[in-house]
């Protein structure tokens, strides 16, 4: 069957699931690739990727596309869950005959109510979906294929559970399918070097935040690992194939866990001499962090989460504030540029746990920062505990995408409060002199950079604005409902 994998049109600037670990229109415009859609790709040589958003497809030119394929694969988000529907209908509107299937977290954590949402959804895959899709696609009949659910006489079936994929070497590259379908040079990420590439080196993550959506909703706990011959092999064609590429980013949960399989991998890295960056945890070693560096490691994407050693603990982050100190410290003194990731509103949060996390933030000083609200997506322990406790509300984001609290503290933090510590949290950080000249000198003495920061200046200002008008405006209407109604007097 001719399959088009879609990444579809969203909001304006939405980084949709097909590869976000965090989908939502960013406060500064941001793409990554949809790495999970480009492996089953890579099974059918006939097919195409179609990553909408970085590429400016509109929803029209979207389901244009659609009498050309006999099978739809979507790639669905929780927060864009209601427009991919929309966008499903319309292309089997436009060709009844296509079979339209949607992939992703939502799916597989509730099949029944995707199913039941709309019948322009044919099948879903729960979970890893790569060879699914490739075997329906060749003829496999879907009551034979694990991990499906479907109708079958107007009753929901869903099939046994898929076993993960353990020999990660037999996937295709997903960086050949990159090279067929997309243009690298529209994939952007404010603290990389652009143009960038990322793919695995494994899959899955050990770690049990209650908050992360990937291990429990889609990848699994279970670390699995290609070879460093495969790695290597990927890398080497990368940077062959892509011309002005500046970066590659090992986009694993977390890349260096273990610290032999790290050291050794770097070992052969090391060789090809080029730059590259990758996510991290805290707990990694300085010997460690050295071979990264001695391998051509340039910035670490690490989640701190909060400053605050309790929440730590609530989110059974597995690390200590102390170790986060040591580790940047070890970091900084390497030459490592560090991206720390910061999240509002997680369990025990309260104003004075963010003005420890913002305090906490700033004496790690780290190069760059992401301050997020906190999501409890359906599947993952934190939504179970905000539902058994009441504190889940219904947006996930406003009409352009970007996120809104889902989850709120009665009598401790609301909607709009949260949004305000989110915005004191980047002007606290970024107005220090220190930080600000950063910025400042990496714009003096490179017209790409300058020309780029004056752009991401202008979205973040433009957001910045609208979310202090969100939060004026609650404030007033909350003040207004406060007020007590005086009885009118009588003439």
């Amino acid at each position: 069957m001719r399959t088009l994998f879609l990444n579809p049109p969203s909001f304006a600037g939405f980084d949709g699931g097909a590869g976000s670990r965090w989908p939502s229109t960013r406060e500064i415009e941001s793409y990554w690739y949809p790495v999970w859609l480009c492996y089953p790709a890579g099974m059918l040589p006939d097919s195409k990727v179609v990553d909408a958003p970085p590429h400016g497809i509109s929803i029209e030119q979207t389901v244009a596309m659609a009498k050309d394929f006999e099978l739809l694969v979507l790639f669905t988000s929780s927060p864009g869950f209601h427009v991919d529907v929309k966008i499903a209908e319309m292309m089997k509107d436009s060709n009844s005959k296509m079979q339209v299937c949607f992939v992703g977290p939502p799916v597989t954590m509730e099949p029944d109510k995707t199913l039941d949402s709309t019948k322009a959804i044919d099948f879903i895959v729960r979970r890893e979906f790569d060879y699914q899709i490739a075997q329906y696609a060749k003829g496999t009949p879907l009551s034979e294929i694990p991990g499906v659910s479907y109708r079958k006489n107007g009753v929901n079936v869903h099939n046994p559970e898929s076993p993960y994929i353990e020999n990660l070497d037999e996937l295709p590259w997903v960086s050949k399918v990159y090279k067929r379908d997309l243009d690298f040079k529209k994939y952007n990420v404010p603290f990389l070097l652009n143009p960038y590439i990322s793919f695995y080196t494994s899959r899955g993550c050990p770690a049990m935040c209650t908050f992360c959506l990937w291990p429990q909703t889609h990848s699994g706990h279970r670390w699995r690992l290609r070879s460093v011959t495969d790695i290597v092999n990927e890398v080497r064609y990368v940077l062959e194939n892509f011309p002005g590429l500046r970066e590659i980013f090992f986009d694993d949960d977390t890349f260096n866990y273990r610290k032999q399989r790290t050291i050794e991998l770097c070992a052969e890295l090391k060789k090809l001499k080029f730059t590259w960056s990758c996510t991290s945890r805290v707990t990694t070693d300085e010997e460690t962090l050295r071979a990264m560096k001695d391998a051509g490691c340039r910035l670490l994407i690490v989640g701190y989460e909060s400053g605050d050693q309790q929440i730590l603990k609530n989110i059974k982050k597995g690390a200590t504030i102390d170790m986060a100190h040591r580790f940047t410290a070890n970091a900084h003194k390497l030459g490592l540029t560090v991206h720390g990731d910061f999240i509002v509103g997680l369990p025990g949060e309260t104003r004075e746990t963010l003005r420890n996390t913002i305090d906490f933030a700033k004496r790690l000083d780290v190069e760059t920062i992401q301050v997020s609200i906190a999501h409890a997506y359906p599947g993952t322990e934190f939504y179970d505990y905000a539902k058994t406790n009441n504190l889940v509300q219904v947006k996930m984001s406003d009409d352009q995408g970007h996120q809104l609290p889902n989850v709120i503290y009665p009598g401790i933090l609301d909607e709009a409060e949260m949004i305000d510590w989110v915005e004191r949290f980047y002007g606290e950080y970024y107005f220090r002199p220190k930080a600000a000249w950063r910025i400042v000198r990496k714009a003096m003495f490179n017209n790409n950079d300058r020309n780029r920061l004056y752009k991401e200046a202008k979205d973040y200002l433009s957001l910045r604005a609208k979310r202090k008008k969100f939060v004026s405006d609650h404030n007033k209407a909350a003040a207004l409902a406060a007020t007590p109604v005086q009885p009118q007097e009588r003439a």
